[in-house]
């Protein structure tokens, strides 16, 4: 007779499976993407744009930190930066030292809730079933306690440009791109204004932490062709062939991560790319068929077929 017990075992043994490669091995599994965008003009040069978020860091993460390094081998014309850099109170020294030459090169940046306030342990079914950002309560009334300005001050120190709720030029070999960011709409810090994009510039950008609808509305009627944002983490905990529970924010689950387009009507589309980001917070440390990762977007002439590999 088959005892009862056998289901049982056998649940909780791929529960068990499930958990330590989530856990142990997929979370330190970082990934590489590489998209291609038609979005410059017809026949222009490609510019190639890496996109960084969601970095999470601790002093202790080693083999993120020397990944990261790597990165600069690419020799990316433009570095975009969509925050959630810190998950440390110590971890300023341990980012920039991750970003390394990269930090060399012309880059932007705006800053998440995570460069601000510091990891806290909560209850992971909230993430599943609750709200977002600040209408979901929580601990945003506290102090900011991480070491932002610190880091703002280094990224600005090695020429990379903040767009915390500030519009900013960028001379990219020999291209002239205007771009436009917010501080974290996930908090409410965003100020959106009604600034359109400079359509005499090679290329605009928008960037922002979170890719809350209201941004990206603001930015599609306004023009900008190219939306760049993170903090979803592609939704962390994917399900094969159903993709992301949640995304955290307002955004469709079907674009919580890699390069899809956002349209209001009465405009033409923009391209969007949302990272699913390189960390987690050392609380909840597991991913699941959601590799961490960077994205190098190599843009082209919209003569040119986008990729997706």
């Amino acid at each position: 007779m088959r005892s009862p017990l056998r289901p049982v075992m056998a649940t909780l043994a791929l529960g068990a499976a499930g958990l330590a490669y989530s856990s142990v091995y997929e979370v330190r599994a970082f990934t590489l993407r590489r998209m291609t965008v038609p979005v410059l003009a017809a026949g222009s040069e490609p510019l190639r744009v890496l996109h960084l978020s969601d970095t999470h860091m601790t002093p202790g993460q080693h083999k993120k930190q020397r990944w990261l390094r790597e990165l600069a081998d690419l020799q990316p014309d433009l570095v975009i930066n969509t925050g959630d850099n810190l998950a440390h109170l110590d971890a300023v020294p341990s980012v920039l030292a991750a970003y390394g030459d990269l930090l060399d090169l012309p880059g932007a940046f705006v800053f998440g809730s995570n460069d601000y306030y510091s990891p806290v342990a909560k209850n992971p079914v909230n993430y599943l079933v609750g709200g977002t950002g600040v209408s979901n309560g929580g601990d945003w009334m506290r102090p900011k306690d991480l070491p932002f300005e610190e880091l703002r001050s280094a990224f600005t120190q090695r020429g990379w440009t903040d767009l915390s709720n500030r519009h900013g030029t960028l001379e990219v070999n020999g291209r002239r791109l205007d771009l436009v960011g917010v501080d974290d709409p996930h908090l409410n810090f965003d100020e959106l204004d009604h600034v359109p994009a400079d359509t005499t510039a090679d290329l605009a950008i928008g960037v922002a932490h979170a890719p809350y609808l209201r941004v990206l509305d603001r930015w599609n009627s306004l023009g900008y062709p190219l939306i760049m944002a993170g903090h979803t983490h592609g939704g962390q905990l994917c399900l094969p062939w159903f993709g992301a529970l949640v995304t955290n924010c307002d955004l469709d689950r079907k674009r919580a991560k890699g390069l899809h387009t956002h349209q209001v009507p009465g405009h033409d589309p923009s391209w969007l790319h949302v990272s699913a980001g390189l960390g987690t917070s050392p609380f909840t440390s597991v991913r699941f068929a959601c590799r961490p990762e960077a994205t190098l977007l190599t843009l082209t002439g919209i003569d040119s077929s986008s990729s997706l590999l």
